[in-house]
């Protein structure tokens, strides 16, 4: 992991009694827009408004900025918001520290890139890129098709999308992981025939000329949850005065970044080389929901772009929680039946999220039951999470002994 100095060191040094005082964090993100939170909150000193010292640490990878946060060497993380599951659920080895998620970073805002050759035969149309993926099998070896984790949201979602056209990403396509700046030369290389990831690097593909957006995540999941700030459940615990005032910078800087006036500013923000590393013009249409697909085709997404406060977006809704477990179960990630309840309660942690609202004198949306539909017209229920997870006509649940998953979150504790 590459470290870069202090943002907003100069407001630090003014005064060094104040500094003195203050906790001092260290906070991982990758080069993603939606890390644009953290970036706005250093960059525009709400940090340090809220009494903080922060340093930001950028990582190459989801395995390096979960590694670095379970082993304790940085405080909390921007992540994608089904690692902490995960981890829960005992997927990502038992003795790793459990994590809690007090705070949900955006909904929406990722994506899905297909090669420029495909443009032509599939656009946005999974069901004809299953024509594709069966001619390829025939004939050759299997297209090939990238995420960013194994356990991420981009590989929900980009599994979601091929299972919805009829694709089985297990058998009729291979898949990989790829850390999000390296996709692109996987797709230039010919080594992968599309990806998910979040932005900017969908919208840098169109720009570079070596692949198309079919659809963005909300085309997948309207609304969808995405990236989560994380931190250890035992540095919540300890440390919970800390934790809400990270919220509270977060919170100040996420309402900053839904307005529409301050976005160029956003963009060339969390575009310098420290952060991003790509330029201003290939973040901000896609940071206000205006998309050129690469194909000949706009989209423009006045409901659903990519947002970071507006409409109760941060509170982490345990239905969400439940609803990656049930794509981990579809996709025999998870042996048996996990307990949905439990992980889901013990790691989107909506008691936390609502004792720093009352604390700041916010109101908040709360918690929500309301059943969700994606793109295939099939409804997740939080009622019947097993239900939902094993009634896929695509899918290959685990048929091992059901486990008792909390007693898993219990044994990474010891």
């Amino acid at each position: 992991a590459s470290t870069r100095p202090q943002a907003g060191r100069s407001a630090a040094r003014r005064g060094s009694a104040a500094a003195a005082v203050r906790p001092e964090l260290t906070i991982g993100f990758l080069p993603l827009t939606d890390s644009a939170p953290l970036i706005a909150a250093c960059e525009r000193e709400l940090f340090a408004k809220h009494g903080l010292q922060v340093r930001l640490q950028k990582f190459p990878s989801w395995d390096a900025v979960t590694d670095a946060l379970c082993a304790g060497t940085i405080d909390a993380a921007h992540m994608l918001a089904s690692i902490p599951v995960a981890v829960a659920a005992g997927m990502m080895g038992h003795r790793r520290a459990p994590l809690v998620v007090p705070w949900i970073l955006n909904r929406n805002g990722q994506g899905i890139t297909l090669s420029r050759d495909l443009a032509a035969k599939v656009g946005a149309d999974p069901a004809t890129l299953a024509v594709e993926a069966r001619r390829a099998r025939a004939s050759g070896p299997p297209m090939t098709f990238a995420s960013t984790h194994r356990f991420g949201t981009h590989e929900l979602w980009l599994r979601y999308w091929l299972a919805a056209g009829g694709i089985d990403p297990d058998a009729d396509v291979s898949m990989t992981v790829t850390p999000p700046p390296l996709l692109l030369a996987g797709l230039r290389q010919g080594e992968v025939c599309g990806f998910c990831v979040g932005e900017p690097w969908n919208a840098k593909a169109v720009a570079d000329g070596v692949g198309y957006t079919a659809v963005a995540s909300q085309d997948v999941w309207a609304d969808h949850p995405e990236k989560a700030l994380a931190f250890t459940e035992s540095f919540a615990a300890d440390r919970p005065d800390v934790v809400g005032k990270v919220l509270a910078a977060v919170g100040d800087a996420s309402a900053w970044l839904d307005d529409p006036a301050n976005r160029p500013e956003a963009a060339a923000l969390i575009a310098r080389q420290a952060y991003l590393n790509v330029r201003p013009e290939e973040i901000l249409p896609r940071l206000g929901g205006h998309y050129d697909m690469g194909d000949g085709r706009t989209k423009e997404y006045p409901l659903h772009p990519m947002r970071f406060s507006a409409g109760n977006v941060n509170y982490p809704q345990q239905k969400h929680a439940m609803w990656f477990l049930t794509q981990f179960r579809r996709w025999g990630m998870v042996r048996g039946t996990p307990d949905y309840a439990a992980v889901a309660a013990r790691v989107f942690r909506g008691d936390l999220y609502e004792a720093f609202a009352k604390s700041a004198g916010l109101g908040e949306g709360g918690a929500s039951e309301r059943p969700e539909t994606l793109v295939d017209g099939v409804t997740f229920d939080p009622a019947d999470p097993e239900g939902y997870a094993t009634g896929f006509a695509i899918g290959h649940p685990s048929e091992a002994e059901p486990v008792d998953v909390a007693d898993e979150v219990a044994v990474a504790v010891g």
